[in-house]
């Protein structure tokens, strides 16, 4: 045997488990695809990586079962995650809505932190390692993987597979989990992007494209959920917090809506404005509220020209509808190439939530990504991907 364990993905997952089983005095070998470890980390919130969220808990994650993460997340949990990075000197500040960042350190001081306690646990990173197959034997595995054209082979007792989803290929991303779980008859839920842009086409496009660089503060629903954040106009269509979140709920065809004033009533805020000066124009009442620039955008739909006590009751309508109610019919996506996160995956009914160990395959583990769990925006799939590797170190 090689090691008590390999671990095939240097990722959030893989580095944490690395770690986890050096504490408990576990020998592992992680095997990396790309040329550095933790490359999605680094590229993580502009490069400041929000590494956990204050509020993270089962609710806030989207899986075939709505259950399956409450075990892990109580195995390790938000405190555990924040205490183990002060204990490492890295402090987190809270920027919003729970989402904590490194105090005055950033997203390589994390990976950093990661690749040394490797190094002290002994645990080896294989990077620029392409594993090819992991093939099943009477008391272990043998990983084949090709590294500097050569090919090579390790074996070991369990293995964790922890390759993350299929996001940003560029940084390396495969879909190796997914391939190797399907080989051995496991069930995956179809996959998607997930936190990523929307695209919009054909003839509001234009209007779209006009307000790039926009963002307004939105409430942004389906008929599963809503958010409120700001939205962020694009010449290709809409991004920002407020769509990333929706995105992972939004399947193709289906419409969304925006409330581009969700603490106002526009129907009263005209009402009070027409007590006070009817003559004030729409276009200055909602000069108040939002920029110029989209202002005038929404002169497309609205009588901006008229003066509040002049507006009739079917403008009124048309004005509630399109500042409360105002509807978006996305094109597609972006894809994986800017999605953030990947949706669906490897069904959680073919492991244990308890251990993350396949049920199929004794022996074999998967954590991250690549199982159908994906958070919502703001630090919630690190959480998820710090107690995978957590859970799994204890049972390798």
């Amino acid at each position: 045997m090689d090691a008590d364990a390999i671990i095939i993905g240097a990722g959030a997952c893989g580095l944490m488990c690395a770690v986890q089983a050096g504490y408990l005095g576990k020998k592992v070998v992680i095997l990396e695809k790309g040329s550095k470890a933790g490359a999605k980390i680094l590229i993580s919130g502009g490069g400041r990586c929000n590494y956990t969220n204050l509020f993270a808990s089962d609710e806030q994650f989207i899986s075939g079962n709505k259950h399956f993460t409450k075990s892990a997340f109580t195995q390790w949990t938000v405190a555990d995650t924040v205490s183990f990075f002060e204990t490492y000197g890295i402090r987190g500040k809270e920027k919003t809505l729970g989402q904590l960042f490194p105090e005055e350190q950033n997203a390589k001081a994390i990976v950093d932190m990661f690749t040394g306690l490797c190094d002290d646990f002994g645990q080896e990173i294989r990077c620029d390692a392409d594993v090819t197959d992991v093939i099943r034997g009477e008391d272990q595995y043998t990983v084949l993987y090709q590294r500097n054209g050569k090919e090579y082979r390790l074996t070991a007792p369990k293995i964790v597979i922890a390759t993350g989803g299929l996001p940003i290929p560029k940084m390396g991303a495969t879909d190796f989990a997914l391939r190797f779980a399907r080989k051995q008859g496991l069930n995956i839920v179809e996959t998607a992007p997930a936190l990523v842009p929307l695209t919009i086409t054909g003839k509001d496009e234009d209007w779209y494209a006009q307000l790039s660089g926009n963002s307004v503060f939105v409430e942004i629903s389906n008929e599963r959920i809503s958010f409120e954040e700001n939205i962020l106009f694009t010449h290709w269509g809409l991004s920002g917090p407020a769509v990333l979140q929706i995105s992972s709920y939004w399947r193709a065809g289906e419409s969304i809506n925006i409330n581009l004033l969700p603490h106002e009533e526009i129907a009263d805020l005209i009402e009070e404005e027409r007590t006070y000066n009817g003559k004030t124009l729409l276009s200055t009442l909602l000069n108040r509220y939002f920029a110029k620039k989209f202002t005038d955008a929404l002169g497309k739909f609205l009588p901006l020209g008229k003066t509040v006590a002049s507006l009739t009751k079917s403008e009124m309508e048309t004005i509630h509808s399109t500042i409360h109610l105002f509807k978006v019919k996305p094109a597609g996506d972006k894809g994986y190439d800017k999605a953030e996160v990947m949706r669906g995956g490897i069904d959680t009914a073919e492991l244990s939530s308890k251990t993350l160990e396949s049920k199929k395959l004794p022996g074999i583990y998967f954590g991250g990504e690549c199982v159908d769990v994906t958070g919502w925006l703001g630090g919630y799939n690190f959480q998820w991907a710090w107690a995978c590797g957590f859970v799994i170190a204890q049972g390798i």
